[in-house]
């Protein structure tokens, strides 16, 4: 988090973090259509449609006479582009997990937690995290109970968990919000 006193703005960088096709992106962009900033936001694609190595764009908020800019990413999830993962992650605030709902994925969901834990080492438990059970539409879906102790989410601090349909843009709002209260506790997000 960077604060600007002289010019009253902050900048925040949170990060969408999952598996492979977990439905990052499809976030973001619906975070976007929110907005009506869709022209805000980057993607770098390979051929076939697929992040290559992140999706990047810039929400500016105001809030009293404060502004503030949130830096949102995608991780790329695909296993061959992996080595790019760590420098997605420097500087971040917060984290929006994505994961994808259904069973037949759960273990590329929990693999995906676990590197995260890994990269983020120490300060892991100490970053706001905002988990959105995406693809909740979809039939034989994990429930939350399913993840709250292989995930370890007892020991986190700030975490919210949040079920969203990406493709439909149920759930992201909410979940953005919740990330939003959980860096600034003290502020009224509505």
């Amino acid at each position: 988090m960077i604060i600007n006193y002289k010019n009253k703005e902050i900048q925040i960088k949170i990060v969408y973090y999952g598996c492979a096709m977990s439905g990052k992106t499809t976030s973001l962009k619906s975070l976007f259509k929110k907005f009506n900033r869709e022209d805000l936001l980057t993607s770098i694609e390979t051929t076939t449609g697929r992040t290559l190595f992140f999706d990047f764009g810039t929400l500016q908020l105001k809030g009293g006479d404060w502004m503030v800019k949130i830096s949102l990413y995608t991780a790329t999830g695909q296993d061959f582009y992996a080595a790019t993962r760590p420098s997605t992650l420097t500087g971040l605030d917060g984290i929006i997990f994505v994961i994808d709902s259904q069973k037949q994925f759960f273990y590329d969901n929990l693999n995906s937690w676990n590197e995260l834990k890994f990269y983020l080492e120490d300060n892991f438990q100490k970053i706001p995290i905002s988990i959105c059970l995406n693809k909740r539409d979809l039939s034989d879906v994990i429930s939350i109970d399913d993840i709250i102790a292989p995930f370890e989410l007892e020991k986190h601090n700030k975490i919210e968990i949040i079920p969203t349909v990406a493709i439909n843009d149920a759930g992201i709002l909410d979940s953005f919000k919740k990330m939003l209260e959980l860096i600034f506790p003290t502020i009224l997000v509505k």
